[in-house]
Parts: structure tokens; C-alpha cells; sequence
């Protein structure tokens, strides 16, 4: 028995060893042939970052219960990489253990907790998986539609068949002679009631059966792992800690340096495409991702790194309304690409590229974007993206898809020229008039006809920024749509009551460039932040307030790209800190009726996920005396898209449920009379929501959107009268 175990386990380690070392380096020399990235500014911070993260398990614990599992299943495999050691040595003396440490009782008790809560735990997470299988009730809505199942199962059986096996030779060291159940606190059952009462030859054989059963299980799974590179549910556990200590930012705080705020400039060779000198640019440059070569190196550590766990899936807005995006898919679909074309890519020759499989040539041939039938990405998939960042916000090893996604578009738009046709309107509104609505910019001062003071202009009333305390950027939204209008109005009143002295830029401001952006036109956004960055300069803007989260978040994380340094406050930031000093006062109505009128609350995306604004405005609405709050399911950082983002706004929704009915759906269903947001974008959506669930009566009549500042107006005004 014994020279069977030990041929056996040195003969399957020797082949898991080699294997495991070859795949490592073909998956580096695959990640290599991404674009330079950067990402090693602050080691010491991305160190303490991925400590934090690590040891807290800090993005698992968005799911709390199954965070919990997870770190137990996490450090038993990684705690208890000294059984395997131990294993091989009883291969040779069925006594033996680990030198110094061996026989050390808190070396003993650590190693039982681990294995015993492991155990547990991968029992709870096997327990979880079936009962949320995509083909049970769920379908589509279960996190795993799309995963590889059989990893999946392997990975956790593998786990709870190694953990069992530490039991029993756990069990067997106690029969052995070890005897001192100080030392075996929560084992020595297992020996007296498995192991009592044989031999001492036979509980040796026993230990040599169980010592190979581990080691062969184990090694099994690294030869497993060897022999498919792209079974991320098995390489996360190496993978996760580079790509978390290479996340876009380093910062342990504020979001937690998530890929989430700004987006990217196009790169080249690592570099940002300088704009102004364009024509040196050479030609043969890729304007975004045309092929899965032209991701950086850490894009396609991303995709070897997924896990198929499917959080994001399980939060994206297009996927829940039956849409062909999931975030989950978009990353395993590249991530078979770039292992699949990888040969062809590190063939040294076009001889030795002849000379491949009909796979691979296959694959080189097959376009990263176009129809599902044909293309790596379904162009169908792609436009659905709303770039909410629900995706990245979930993603538990910190994959940044929605930069994947918005580079594959910027490819589509300038390079394809291939995008929906609505966005013909958005860019030629951009272009034209600097407005998505192509509205004429003379009227950008309109909303201000009919206050009863007046708004200051750089330029008419004051001659720079330095006069006021604030430039009020109106945006797009708020200086030309209807419903945005009154919002722009009751923020204008509430800083004129507290005494907030602030100026406009009337027809001096043009769209920050946000939907160009995000729709892929990188050459208009450059072309009106470059426009508006002269005039900031010119007017000496410092302090910026701004009632539009797209705006907001572009000129407090993007301008900084063209040399702008701004500090911009959301609007329900401001207004927060004005009630909080006095300056503002909220009165309860004086009709009684009016009391206990119920309002919840809309996150928009770019203010709460992309930003961290969560408080502000629920403090506000907080205050409003006489009025009762009522909280979302989905909210904060799991808050569901209202469907206008990423310039969806400016497409239609031809596939599917409408976003902004399912999010409306759900902010009537709390019973609320006020539904409550921060950034028109989510006011046109939730509105057009509602409007459709009122003509079809499954809304009251009664029920209003309005922004949390015209809320807050109606309660200050209410102490004038």
C-alpha cells in the first residue's frame, strides 16, 4: 500500500507540477499581448488595498452570507496548504508532521477550525449553487445562466473532497498513538468512530490510502486547471490578487478605486491620444478595440481572471429586462477569444501561422463586434450597456467592463463607423449646437425668465468667476427640457434664499460631452471639453455646482484629463450643508392633510455608484418635515438604472422590457405619493415610466416625479408665506 501511494502521488504531482508551470506561462504570454496599461503608481497603497480586501473579503461581502462562506472556503484552501505537505511526509512515516509546528496545540486548533468551517461552508455554497440552477424555475435570472457548469461543480466537489480527506487522517492520527484529545479538540471522534479498534498496520495502510485519495484530488485538479486555461472559477485563486493590486486606482477608500467615475482616454501604446496634434498620430493606431490584441494587458487579465459567478449578470438592467447583454458573458466570450486566437498571435512566422489548426485561423478571421451568429460580441449586446457600473460595483475581483465595453464602442464609432442610427441626432446636435437635443444655444438662459431675481452671467453681470462663490452649470438638461427646467429653477431659488452668491455661463456653456462619450465618439467629447475647458480657464472657474450626475461626474473625474482641476459639488450636496448651517429652514405644511405623504428615492447612477453620493439627498428628504420616507429593495449601491445612461437616453429600446418601467414599477410598488431623484436624466425616465403605468392604471393619478431640490423649495417656501 505504501509503495502504491507513493508512486502514485509522486508520479500524478511530478505531471501536475509540470502542467501547472507550462500553463502559467502560456497565460502570461497571452496576457502580454495586451496593450502597456500601466498600474504600478502607489505599491504601497495598492498593496494595502488588496490586504484589505483580501483579508476583509470586502467586495464578498456585498453578499453578506455568501461573503461569509466564502472566507472560510478562501483561507481553508489557503491555511491549510500544510496538510498537502503533511499528506506527502506520511507517505514515508505514517507519523510524521510538520517540524516546530507539528505537535503545537494552536497550530492544531486553527487547522481543525479551518477545515471544520470550510467544510461547512462549501457544503453552504454547493447548497446555494443548486438551488439557484438557470435550469430550475429562474432560467435567465439565475446568476449562473451562462456559467461553465461543470467547473463550477468540480471546483467546489474537489474542495469538499480534500477537506474530508484532512478529517479522516485527522482521525487516523489520533487512533495512531497521538491519543491526547487536547490536541485533536473536534477530530478525535472521527478516529474513534471510524478508526477504533484496528491495528496499528491497518490504521498505517489507512493513512497511505487517505494521504494519496488527498494528494491525488488535489493534483487531479491541478492538472485539470492545466488543461483548460480559461476555467476562471479555478485561476481566480491565483489570478484575483494581481488583477486586484492592478486595479485602475489604488485607493482604499472613496469606491474603493473601482473602474467607476471616470472613463478612460483612448490610449496608444499606453499613452493618452493627445487630440490637439492628431494629425501625428500614427495611422496604423487603434482608435478603441478592433480586436482582442487591442485591450491592455490588464484587459485581458480581466478576462482570464472572471470567476462566472454572474453578480454582475445578477445586477446589469439590460440583462434583467431580457436583453443579450450580460456583463458575465461579454467577459467569458472574450476570454475564449483571446485563448483561442493566442496561437496565431504568438506564432513566431506566417509559416508557422499556415500551419495551425483550422480552429485558430478560424478565430483570427471572426470580428470582435457585429451580428451574434458571426461576431466575438453581439452589437446588439454592446449598445444595450447603460454604463449604469452596476457590473463593477458587484464584481468581487474587481474586473472594469464597462472600460471594456465603451472601448469596443469607440472602435464601432470611429473607426466602423457602426451605431445605432439614433445617435445620428445625438452627434449632430453635439456638433452642431452643442446640445444633445439640437435645440438652438441662444435659449440656454430661458429657464430664468420668470424668477423673481436675477441670475448673474459671467460676461454681462460679473466679469469672472472670482466675483461669486459658485458657478452654477446649468447642463444641457436643465437649461433646455421642460421638467429639467423646474429643477434648475428651485436650485437657483434655494442658493438665492441662503444667500449663496453664483453665476451661469448662459450661452458661454456647451455640453460637458458625456453622451459622446459614452455612445463611443471620443472626437466630439474632446471637441466640446477642450471648448468648455478655455472658457473655465478664461472665466477663472474654481468652485463648480452642478443639478446633473452626468455633468457632475464629468467635470469633477474627467476635465482633470485636459488639465481642469475643478471642485464640483452635486446640487443635493450643497443644499445638505445649507440646511445643516441654518441657512435653509424646511416648514411642516400647514394643512394637516398634507402630512404623511409617503417619498422614496431614486439613485442615479452616476451620483450614488460612480460617485458615492448616497446621503446627501436622503438627509434631505430626511428634513422635509411632515413627510415619511420609504426605501427601494434596490438601493445605493445595488440601486437599479432608470435606462438613460451610456446615451441611452438618445436610443430605443427595441428588445425586451423597458428599464424605466422596471424601476418605476418598483418606486410605486413602495406606496410612495413623491418618487424623488437627482439628475434629470433619471426625472425624463422615471416620468415617461410613470405616465405609461398611469394610462394603464397600475399607478395612482397622484403620484409625482420631482427632483429632491423642488421637494426641498416647496418645504423652505412654505415658512415665507
Amino acid at each position: 500500500m505504501q509503495i502504491l501511494a507513493i508512486v502514485v502521488s509522486l508520479a500524478v504531482t511530478a505531471v501536475g507540477v509540470a502542467l501547472f508551470g507550462k500553463t502559467i506561462g502560456h497565460m502570461v504570454s497571452v496576457i502580454k499581448l495586451g496593450q502597456p496599461a500601466g498600474r504600478t503608481d502607489n505599491p504601497g497603497q495598492r498593496t494595502a488595498t488588496l490586504a484589505k480586501e483580501t483579508l476583509g473579503h470586502t467586495r464578498m461581502l456585498q453578499w453578506s452570507h455568501i461573503g461569509v462562506l466564502h472566507w472560510f472556503v478562501a483561507f481553508g484552501f489557503i491555511g491549510l496548504f500544510l496538510s498537502l505537505v503533511t499528506a506527502f511526509g506520511q507517505l514515508f512515516d505514517p507519523h510524521w508532521v510538520l517540524p516546530v509546528i507539528g505537535h503545537w496545540f494552536v497550530f492544531e486548533w486553527v487547522s481543525e477550525f479551518l477545515t471544520w468551517t470550510g467544510l461547512i461552508s462549501i457544503i453552504g455554497l454547493i447548497v446555494i449553487r443548486l438551488r439557484n440552477l438557470p435550469r430550475g424555475e429562474k432560467g435567465r435570472y439565475s446568476r449562473f445562466f451562462g456559467s461553465t457548469a461543470w467547473q463550477a461543480y468540480y471546483v467546489e466537489y474537489t474542495i469538499l473532497g480534500v477537506l474530508i480527506c484532512i478529517l479522516l487522517l485527522r482521525g487516523l492520527e489520533y487512533e495512531l498513538g497521538a491519543g491526547d484529545k487536547f490536541h485533536f479538540p473536534t477530530t478525535f471522534f472521527v478516529g474513534e468512530a471510524l478508526f477504533g479498534g484496528l491495528s496499528e498496520p491497518a490504521l498505517e495502510n489507512a493513512v497511505y490510502l487517505v494521504a494519496m485519495i488527498k494528494i491525488l484530488i488535489s493534483f487531479a485538479w491541478m492538472i485539470t486547471i492545466s488543461l483548460n486555461a480559461t476555467m476562471g472559477v479555478a485561476w481566480h485563486r491565483f489570478t484575483a490578487w494581481p488583477n486586484i493590486w492592478f486595479k485602475r486606482k489604488p485607493a482604499t477608500s472613496n469606491g474603493g478605486g473601482l473602474a467607476l467615475g471616470a472613463l478612460q482616454p483612448i490610449m496608444v501604446k499606453g499613452e493618452p491620444i493627445d487630440f490637439e496634434n492628431i494629425e501625428e498620430l500614427d495611422e496604423d493606431a487603434a482608435l478603441g478595440v478592433g480586436k482582442v490584441e487591442d485591450f491592455t494587458w490588464k484587459g485581458l487579465l480581466d478576462f482570464t481572471t472572471c470567476t462566472e459567478c454572474g453578480r454582475c449578470q445578477s445586477q446589469c438592467p439590460a440583462w434583467n429586462t431580457e436583453k443579450p447583454l450580460s456583463p458575465k458573458l461579454v467577459m467569458m466570450n472574450l476570454r475564449e477569444h483571446a485563448y483561442a486566437k493566442a496561437p496565431y498571435l504568438l506564432a513566431s512566422s506566417d509559416e508557422e501561422r499556415k500551419s495551425l489548426p483550422e480552429l485558430v485561423l478560424a478565430e483570427q478571421d471572426k470580428p470582435l463586434v457585429g451580428p451574434a451568429d458571426v461576431a466575438v460580441i453581439d452589437e446588439e449586446a454592446l449598445w444595450a450597456c447603460t454604463s449604469c457600473g452596476a457590473c463593477v460595483q458587484q464584481c468581487p475581483v474587481d474586473i472594469e467592463h464597462v472600460d471594456a465595453i465603451m472601448d469596443m464602442r469607440r472602435y464601432q464609432v470611429l473607426i466602423e463607423s457602426s451605431f445605432p442610427s439614433e445617435l445620428n441626432g445625438l452627434f449632430k446636435g453635439l456638433e452642431n449646437k452643442g446640445n444633445p437635443w439640437n435645440m438652438n444655444p441662444s435659449g440656454r438662459m430661458d429657464w430664468a425668465k420668470d424668477l423673481p431675481f436675477e441670475v448673474k452671467q459671467v460676461g454681462t453681470d460679473v466679469e469672472t468667476l472670482a466675483e461669486v462663490e459658485y458657478l452654477f452649470w446649468v447642463g444641457c438638461a436643465g437649461a433646455f427640457e421642460d421638467r429639467a427646467k423646474k429643477t434648475t429653477q428651485a436650485v437657483a431659488e434655494l442658493l438665492n434664499i441662503a444667500g449663496v452668491s453664483f453665476a451661469v455661463l448662459g450661452d458661454g456653456e456647451t455640453c460637458t460631452g458625456d453622451p459622446a462619450r459614452r455612445s463611443g465618439n471620443e472626437f466630439v467629447f474632446q471637441q466640446l471639453a477642450m471648448q468648455n475647458a478655455e472658457v473655465f480657464k478664461e472665466t477663472g472657474a474654481k468652485k463648480v455646482v452642478s443639478t446633473c450626475a452626468h455633468c457632475f461626474n464629468t467635470l469633477k473625474n474627467e476635465y482633470s484629463q485636459l488639465g481642469v482641476e475643478l471642485d464640483v459639488i452635486h446640487h443635493t450636496q450643497l443644499l445638505n450643508r445649507l440646511v445643516r448651517e441654518g441657512k435653509l429652514t424646511p416648514v411642516a405644511p400647514a394643512d394637516s392633510t398634507l402630512n404623511g405623504q409617503k417619498i422614496t428615492y431614486h439613485d442615479p447612477c452616476y451620483l450614488g455608484r460612480h460617485n458615492q453620493v448616497y446621503d446627501a439627498p436622503r438627509e434631505l428628504l430626511d428634513v422635509i418635515p411632515g413627510a415619511e420616507y420609504a426605501e427601494m429593495p434596490r438601493n445605493k449601491t445595488k440601486s437599479f438604472c432608470c435606462g438613460a445612461g451610456g446615451a441611452r437616453m438618445w436610443m430605443e429600446e427595441k428588445i425586451g422590457s423597458r428599464i424605466n418601467l422596471n424601476r418605476t414599477t418598483e418606486a410605486v410598488e413602495t406606496g410612495a405619493d413623491q418618487i424623488a431623484t437627482g439628475c434629470p436624466f433619471c426625472r425624463v425616465m422615471l416620468s415617461d415610466g410613470l405616465t405609461a403605468k398611469q394610462a394603464d392604471g397600475s399607478a395612482r393619478e397622484t403620484v409625482e416625479i420631482q427632483d429632491v431640490a423642488q421637494l426641498l423649495l416647496a418645504s423652505v417656501k412654505r415658512g415665507e408665506s
